[in-house]
């Protein structure tokens, strides 16, 4: 089983179908696509001497090379490792030396972070686009590698909450396993004409090209490269069956930009990532009709832990339509989901616990971190670190997030990071990261900073070493100077009580 195959089949079946547009211009066929993919795949295993198994680093915008690469790593029996462009210098390195990377494709913007981390692992970069990439296409095609249905597929670095990022390793049979998710749970109409790459394809946008590329589905890169909220009314009047996965801000952004825009075409909006506000999904029924699907998942289970379909979300007449529309949903078809105690005893309907996932989505453990793996799928079981209740009809509602993970953006912000960054500031003797309600982002970063002893910090000095040791994305948004950190006996800071005092300050 090579997920690669459904593309080579799409450039058999449908050769004449748009397969790639950049706004609204047809850039390739899936004929066209698939040849490209193949002649790629033959310069990863010839010009490169890549062999199967081996890992590619893709930091990358969101761009039309994007999705060729993607295929021409697994049609070549290869791993790509796609990583958030936003990142921080340091994070990149981590990842590659990790992974082990000895390729990485960048934009033209990031080759001058991503050329200096060459060293042990990392060896070559190639721009894109560029002279160098246009003479991988001119390799004559490679035949299909064949692939294990449990071989690795996609290594997903995510932090969980503390330590350095874990590659959450994804196989071609959960890759399949969460594509068919996606037609029975989350996007259940026919026809799949369009997708969408507003938000980050190194993410959920990304893993929810795999069910169009099985339709032969047209994938759209934005002009603007990601989420423009003209742009994107723009290409809905004029883009029949039109699908995107949006975080909850995202929505919310559209809910708030004046425009009278007929969303005739607008097929589904699939909203995930972070907490959705009631009144804003009702909001976003009223502009759009039954037009929203919700999905949560983790980079461990990608995108398939749980879905609220079109459906479900225009069911009105239903008595608990409300209190499901505050849900994230119901198992989606190839999970089990069990909410536990902190003995891992299964608790009845009704009463908060850990969420757990078993099933066919489920990765196979975190790269080479035989420890974390035995923890996180303990029991055979995923234990997502998320807290929440089901009800009588199987309806989850999350409580808590992990409980210092924070969600800014559709984005996971783990504090030890940031923490572990600012304490390193000369003038810092104490410092504790949390998350408050943030009605634009989900959630916002603040940082509560203990002095050295007789020091003065401004603000402006702890941004300006913000923007030099970290990504922009994970800089905290508010202050707070205090003279010491709450704490038990044992000396933990007690984040709780911290959350506790934030619901106190007035923005």
């Amino acid at each position: 089983m090579n997920i690669a195959s459904h593309m080579a089949r799409a450039g058999r079946a449908f050769q004449e179908r748009p397969a790639l547009m950049k706004g609204g211009v047809v850039l390739q066929t899936y004929g066209g696509v698939s040849d490209r993919v193949a002649r790629l795949a033959s310069a990863l295993a010839g010009r490169f001497g890549l062999k199967a198994g081996d890992r590619v680093a893709l930091a990358l915008s969101n761009c039309p090379e994007y999705l060729e690469l993607l295929y021409g790593c697994w049609h070549a029996g290869l791993v790509p490792v796609p990583i958030n462009a936003k990142l921080h210098k340091s994070d990149f390195s981590y990842i590659f030396e990790n992974s082990e990377a000895t390729l990485c494709f960048t934009s033209t913007k990031l080759m001058g972070v991503i050329e200096p981390l060459k060293g042990v692992a990392l060896q070559t970069v190639v721009e894109v686009p560029s002279d160098d990439y246009q003479r991988m296409l001119a390799q004559d095609p490679l035949p299909l590698v064949t692939r294990e249905p449990d071989d690795p597929a996609w290594l997903f670095y995510t932090s969980g909450t503390t330590g350095q990022p874990k590659g959450a390793v994804l196989s071609h049979r959960n890759l399949l396993a969460m594509c068919l998710c996606y037609f029975a749970d989350v996007d259940q109409q026919a026809p799949w004409n369009a997708i969408l790459h507003a938000a980050p394809m190194s993410h959920g946008s990304g893993l929810y090209g795999l069910p169009h590329v099985i339709q032969a589905g047209c994938h759209i890169i934005p002009e603007s490269g990601g989420f423009d909220v003209e742009e994107i009314y723009r290409l809905i009047e004029v883009t029949p069956g039109l699908v995107f996965f949006a975080a909850p801000t995202m929505v919310k952004r559209l809910l708030d930009h004046p425009v009278d825009t007929d969303t005739a075409n607008l097929k589904t909006i699939i909203y995930g990532g972070g907490p959705m506000y009631v009144e804003d999904c009702l909001g976003a029924l009223e502009r759009f009709g039954p037009k929203l699907a919700q999905l949560y998942g983790q980079g461990e289970s990608p995108m398939t832990i749980t879905a609220l379909s079109a459906a479900i979300h225009g069911d009105k007449e239903h008595p608990h339509w409300l209190r499901r529309l505050s849900s994230v949903g119901i198992a989606q078809s190839a999970v089990e989901v069990r909410s536990a105690n902190k003995d891992g005893a299964y608790l009845p309907d009704g009463e908060v616990g850990e969420v757990l996932v078993r099933g066919e989505t489920v990765m196979n453990g975190y790269w080479r971190n035989a420890e974390a793996s035995g923890q996180a799928l303990a029991g055979g079981w995923l234990h997502t670190g998320d807290y929440g209740v089901l009800d009588e009809e199987g309806f989850l509602t999350l409580k808590d997030r992990s409980k210092d993970l924070i969600i800014s953006g559709g984005t996971n912000i783990y504090p030890r990071e940031i923490e572990e960054v600012l304490v390193k500031h000369p003038q810092i003797a104490e410092i504790s990261v949390i998350g408050r309600p943030d009605r634009e982002w989900g959630e916002a970063v603040v940082a509560y900073v203990v002095p050295k002893r007789g020091l003065r910090i401004d603000t402006a000095s702890v941004e300006k070493f913000c923007i030099e040791n970290m990504a922009r994305f994970k800089r905290p948004k508010h202050y707070r100077f205090v003279e010491s950190l709450p704490k038990n006996n044992y000396g933990k800071v007690l984040k709780k009580t911290l959350r506790e005092m934030e619901k106190s300050v007035q923005e």
